[in-house]
């Protein structure tokens, strides 16, 4: 039976363990190009200027770094700065929506960590718990599925790098709440077929791709498995997405003159994903190239030219930069430690201590998703599985296609926890059973373990390939390495 107070006691749990961090960086700036442009978009709309960017004040501040090209903008204003498409709209408004009720000083990062952990961050948890009792709820004994969503909340609750990303103002932290809720509301839409369901999935999901343009092919697949489903009542669906995505899809058309989407960063993103000098993940020196250039369209066309040239150039590293970004993707989360770390943001940490950090921070995703394909053969052939696998299939290619880095990955993490939770709840057994089922049984038990097998080995290739850098980083100055994102 469902437990109310189970939902909310895993909410305050994973509250309290997410306000920890945000507290003590009570007074922590931004660093990132990321949060800078975030920021900038959400002091434009709160101060009534539109969703634009780069006004004359933060052009002063990034000078030293970017030498801009105003002349590609036409009309420079240089008070409320340039009209812009190139991010995707919801977290700006939603960091402009903290801005109004905080001020725009130096306390606004703070406010923005703190709204973060309270209404989107901490809901991850029991909303973990609902989506997992509504995926296994029909193939599962109650009490069964209850411990399974239970410890699915848990590992959510208390996963580290998600207690600690409230401190970042970045995409993620709407994306990772909004996408688990398209998610539950698709599974309930599929269950009972009911309309306010529906509607309401549409609306989730096509927030989902106002905050990251990447989840539309999941989008298009979630309407295939509810036209499959239910036939004309997906196209309830379908109208709810389209109500929500387009009125910004119109706004960028008109902007630029001709047919945009959501945002504008794929030329840019797909410059960085093929180029010569990268390896499919993000570079920090090509990362600047195309920023001089302040119209949108223009970016995004120049950047397209230039992978497809790099791309005709060179097609064999097609297929190895693929290969390359489904590493990345399914890497330790690593990166944004030895960020901050390096870049001596943390101060130095005696070697025992950041050995002890380091475990405690990429252990997780090693267990959890070991745990989470070994709990692959437990999927029946059914429309809630379908929808599940199409989630990791539809969000995990376009970034094997583009641009992968490790930290992409956490949004499937309650989605890989559901999984590891319902392996460790049913044991070795379930492997068992499903080896000595049918045919199928046995191919999935055999992927599965294909499945470890990769991801042990991509590991191991990692810390080989940045054994360097992680040598470097437990030195006597580590803390001073001074690697680039």
């Amino acid at each position: 039976m469902f437990s109310k107070h189970f939902a909310l006691g895993i909410f305050l749990v994973a509250l309290v363990l997410r306000l920890l961090p945000v507290l003590f960086a009570r007074n922590l700036g931004i660093g990132l190009d990321d949060m800078f442009q975030y920021d900038m978009l959400a002091r434009s709309l709160v101060s009534g200027n539109g969703y634009r960017w780069y006004a004359q004040a933060d052009l002063n501040q990034l000078a030293a770094y970017v030498d801009f090209d105003l002349s590609s903008v036409g009309e420079y204003d240089p008070i409320r700065g340039i009209p812009t498409s190139f991010r995707a709209p919801l977290y700006p408004a939603f960091l402009a929506l903290v801005y109004f009720f905080s001020g725009t000083d130096f306390s606004r990062f703070f406010a923005a960590r703190l709204a973060q952990a309270v209404l989107l961050g901490a809901p991850l948890a029991p909303l973990t718990y609902l989506t997992a009792r509504k995926l296994f709820g029909a193939v599962q004994e109650k009490g069964v599925t209850e411990r399974i969503a239970r410890l699915s909340a848990w590992v959510v609750a208390i996963y580290p790098m998600l207690l600690v990303y409230p401190l970042g103002l970045g995409t993620e932290n709407p994306f990772f709440v909004l996408l688990l809720g398209a998610f539950f509301l698709l599974l309930d839409s599929i269950e009972r077929k009911s309309l306010p369901s529906l509607v309401l999935s549409g609306v989730f999901l096509g927030l989902t791709a106002l905050t990251r343009s990447v989840i539309l092919a999941f989008a298009a697949a979630a309407f295939c498995i509810l036209f499959y489903s239910m036939r004309s009542r997906a196209f309830i669906f379908l109208a709810s997405f389209l109500l929500v995505v387009s009125p910004w899809v119109i706004r960028n058309s008109l902007l630029h003159g001709r047919l945009m989407g959501i945002e504008t960063s794929m030329g840019y993103n797909l410059y960085l994903g093929y180029h010569p000098d990268g390896n499919g993940s993000f570079i920090f020196g090509p990362s600047l190239d195309l920023i001089p250039i302040l119209d949108d369209a223009l970016r995004d066309q120049a950047g397209t030219q230039k992978a497809l040239e790099f791309v005709r150039s060179q097609p064999g590293r097609i297929v190895p930069l693929a290969v390359n970004r489904l590493g990345f993707f399914l890497g330790l989360e690593k990166r944004v430690l030895m960020y901050f770390y390096s870049n001596n943001i943390l101060g130095y940490i005696p070697r025992p201590l950041l050995l002890t950090v380091s475990a405690v921070l990429l252990l997780p995703f090693v267990i959890v998703s070991i745990s989470a394909a070994l709990g692959l053969p437990a999927l029946r052939w059914d429309v809630k599985s379908a929808l599940l696998l199409l989630l990791f299939a539809g969000y995990i290619l376009p970034h094997v296609m583009i641009l992968a880095e490790d930290r992409f990955h956490l949004a499937l993490v309650p989605f890989l926890a559901m999984l590891a939770a319902r392996f460790w709840v049913n044991g070795p057994a379930l492997l068992a059973a499903r080896w000595h089922e049918a045919q199928a049984g046995r191919i999935l038990v055999t992927v599965s373990v294909a499945i470890v097998f990769l991801l042990i080995s991509n590991w191991g290739i990692e810390l080989s390939r940045d054994a360097d850098k992680i040598a470097a980083l437990l030195g006597p100055n580590g803390n001073q390495t001074s690697f680039p994102y």
